[in-house]
């Protein structure tokens, strides 16, 4: 995956993933496939969700979301795209509204357990997650949108953490996580400083270099699911708001 990313040398916007996606929709780039695949195998529960909160079952919604992925890596789709928006995100749903669409006109084509294993649905998993979301009062484009900024900030934290854990330093992780998720309401860095056997200041640095290094991943991330950069923080924006939702 390096090979999509910012060069950390120069500072250049490298090809990303989606970007490779738009180039092969109008006939060039190779790595394409693979680059589409990973998309849609990182974001596949929005959808799922999507599905869900227009009232088809679990069943229907494991199926309905494989049969869509399939339609989508075909690329049947990809003619579609505009790349004068160029953001994954709204890409696929654009797609998924007119999927759905045309659903409500025939029957499920496929059964569960049937042609359509595209993406690597854990169904149990996924009805469990969305048994735990927000009340019925999110329509199914903003629950699609706020899974979609929960799973790329799920995704950066998991980064985060292994990196931690890579060099030894799991414990310091999750002893500071809370700061970046939210859930340091009743932390100070004084009780953090205490359980390290650290000094107040030395977790308030340790703190700062944790948030800019998961800002850093997260326009790592973004970065992948856009054709420009200068969407990226625009982007950024759209996807915390959601999550506030």
């Amino acid at each position: 995956m390096s090979d999509l990313r910012r060069s950390p040398r120069d500072g250049r916007f490298a090809t990303t993933h989606w970007s490779l996606v738009l180039s092969a929709g109008r006939g060039a780039g190779s790595g394409s496939e693979q680059a589409l695949a990973r998309l849609c195998e990182l974001y596949w529960y929005p959808v799922y969700a999507f599905i869900r909160r227009h009232g088809h079952s679990s069943d229907e919604a494991g199926d309905l979301t494989q049969e869509f992925f399939a339609l989508v890596l075909e690329k049947s789709y990809l003619r579609t795209a505009d790349p004068g928006r160029g953001r994954f995100r709204s890409f696929l749903l654009a797609c998924l509204r007119h999927f759905l669409s045309n659903q409500r006109d025939r029957e499920i084509a496929i059964k569960r357990g049937g042609a359509y294993h595209i993406v690597p649905l854990e169904i149990d998993s996924a009805e469990g997650r969305y048994l735990h979301e927000p009340a019925e009062e999110l329509t199914p484009d903003k629950i699609f949108e706020r899974r979609w900024a929960l799973t790329l900030i799920e995704r950066v934290l998991s980064r985060l953490r292994d990196e931690h854990v890579a060099r030894g330093k799991q414990k310091l992780f999750e002893a500071l996580s809370g700061f970046l998720t939210g859930d340091s309401a009743d932390l100070s860095y004084l009780d953090v400083a205490q359980t390290l056997g650290a000094t107040e200041g030395a977790v308030k640095v340790a703190v700062h270099r944790l948030r800019r290094r998961f800002r850093d991943l997260l326009t790592e991330e973004v970065e992948a699911t856009v054709a420009d950069r200068h969407d990226v923080e625009d982007e950024i924006r759209h996807l915390l708001r959601s999550v506030s939702v």
